[in-house]
């Protein structure tokens, strides 16, 4: 008993108790708890080297051959690059890829960044998507419109991934994020600028991470572009329309048959555009186009001016082509740098009085100052049809008024700079494109057909003096006539005989 006491330590100089075991009901629960946890390491583990098990178990989602290639390069490669069709479900695969991100690591390791553009883009296309499969898949914590919260073993939740457009991705945004497995995730990468590229890259810095980028290949100035080339380090991806299973035959499901890119679809782009458009080189090749020396506005600036949102202001005008046979009578309202094509407006009908009165419901729905009428040719039976009108004392004080607000235009007159521009309609189109080039102009984000007309415009010096292609030539080319082009030129030039300063009326 003595030696026990010799031996026993002095309470003040013992260590501290150890922490007191988790309370289990038995030993058979202890062992229960432990392979749970081991065979949910397991299930990570698998479906870490297998995402297409993982996006089929958990979302019961269907990928096509491309989409399979996209989700394995993601894992085998660090860097990929998908350079893609319109609608080859590029966003929505992206989507998967995030949540197999999320889901096929322990909790806190993992982390997920995702940008585009805009924030439209952001939130209401990629984002919508993984809201819509972690509903549907029944995955773990909670959802915001960008963000995805988690519980953490320790009982606190943070967050494992968000959304962000690129004024919000600054340094110190990156900076503040750590984990081991990081996946940044560009979607529309044409419009990301290099300097977020290279911010990014900083954070897949480790062996565990990756990065994708994903777009349409319209702009051939963009990052994206370079690290498309050959050489550049990553695994590239490129999806033509014809490579989709519309046009491969490949067995889909209906519903997504559906929703990919579809032959009438292609058809008709080819009839619009031209093979040989950069929009038709973009959106249905999967290619990047040449950069063109003689093209009025960049297609990099048509981009940046579709991804642009300025608040509508004054004046407010209208500009409106008549069309003839085959073209259609196009009518655009500008309100101040923000402008539009009224598609409810597009007749295609050789009646005046039809045409006018579609001007005339314009004015009173835009609420507009004035509409401006290409008067050369059949326009001019528009414009003496509204000027007769506005002086019949038979109709009401408020028709007459709305019917001189209607003026005439000739764009082919001299211009008001003649050293510069061979006539109006060259001055008037120059001076719009020095709108796109300041960032001063916004145009409908879904209005491909307007970006078409817009990239297909070409000029030339003639006698020192910039020309713009005429309609004629274009048809010799094998173009259309580019009446949304002229009609939105028409909203923004002033007459001559209205106003000698020379400006785009602001």
């Amino acid at each position: 008993m003595a030696v026990l006491d010799a031996n026993r330590q002095d309470p003040s100089s013992a260590p501290p108790p150890a922490p007191a075991p988790v309370s289990l009901d038995s030993p058979a629960e202890a062992l229960s708890v432990s392979f749970s946890s081991l065979e949910e390491d397991i299930r990570r583990s698998v479906y870490q080297r297998n995402p297409l098990l993982w996006a089929r178990k958990k979302l019961k989602a269907h990928l096509w051959s491309k989409q399979v290639g996209i989700i394995e390069s993601v894992r085998d490669n660090r860097r990929t690059a998908v350079k893609s069709c319109h609608s080859a479900g590029k966003s929505h695969v992206a989507a998967i890829l995030a949540a197999w991100w999320i889901e096929s690591h322990k909790p806190g390791e993992a982390f997920v960044i995702t940008s585009a553009p805009t924030a439209p883009q952001v939130r209401a296309i990629l984002w919508r998507y993984i809201n819509r499969l972690h509903a549907g898949g029944n995955l773990s914590g909670r959802l915001n419109q960008t963000e995805w919260w988690v519980k953490m073993p320790e009982g606190h939740e943070e967050m494992v991934a968000f959304g962000r457009k690129p004024a919000d991705m600054d340094v110190a945004a990156f900076q503040g994020i750590h984990a081991k497995y990081v996946l940044v995730i560009f979607d529309e990468g044409a419009g990301i600028h290099k300097d977020l590229f290279d911010q990014a890259d900083s954070l897949i810095s480790n062996e565990f991470s990756r990065m994708i980028v994903i777009g349409n290949p319209d702009d051939p100035q963009s990052h994206f572009a370079t690290v498309c080339r050959p050489g550049s380090g990553w695994n590239v991806i490129r999806i033509s329309a014809f490579d989709t299973p519309n046009f491969t035959g490949e067995p889909v499901p209906d519903y997504l048959r559906h929703v990919l890119v579809s032959p009438v679809w292609v058809e008709e782009k080819k009839k619009s555009w031209g093979e040989t458009n950069p929009l038709y080189i973009a959106k249905i090749l999967g290619e990047f186009p040449e950069l063109s020396t003689d093209g009025l506005i960049p297609i990099s600036w048509i981009k940046a001016a579709q991804e642009r949102s300025l608040e509508p202001t004054l004046p407010i005008e209208l500009g409106v082509d008549v069309g003839g046979g085959r073209d259609k009578s196009v009518i655009a309202v500008r309100k101040g740098g923000w402008v539009r094509i009224l598609k409810h407006r597009k007749t295609q009908t050789p009646n005046t009085m039809t045409t006018l009165g579609n001007v005339i419901m314009a004015l009173r729905e835009e609420d507009a100052s004035r509409a401006k009428i290409d008067d050369i040719g059949i326009g001019r039976g528009v414009k003496d049809r509204a000027e007769e009108m506005a002086s019949d004392q038979s109709l009401s004080v408020e028709e007459r008024h709305e019917c001189s607000l209607i003026e005439g235009v000739n764009v082919g007159r001299p211009a008001i700079d003649t050293k510069q521009y061979v006539n109006l309609r060259a001055e008037g189109a120059w001076n719009l494109r020095m709108l796109f080039e300041r960032g001063e102009i916004d145009i409908d984000p879904d209005d491909d057909d307007l970006a078409a007309q817009l990239v297909d415009i070409k000029w030339k010096v003639i006698g020192g003096r910039i020309q713009i292609e005429s309609k004629e030539d274009m048809r010799k080319r094998g173009k259309k006539s580019p009446d949304d082009f002229d009609s939105i030129l028409l909203a923004y030039v002033n007459p001559p005989e209205k106003e000698k300063v020379h400006t785009l009326g602001w």
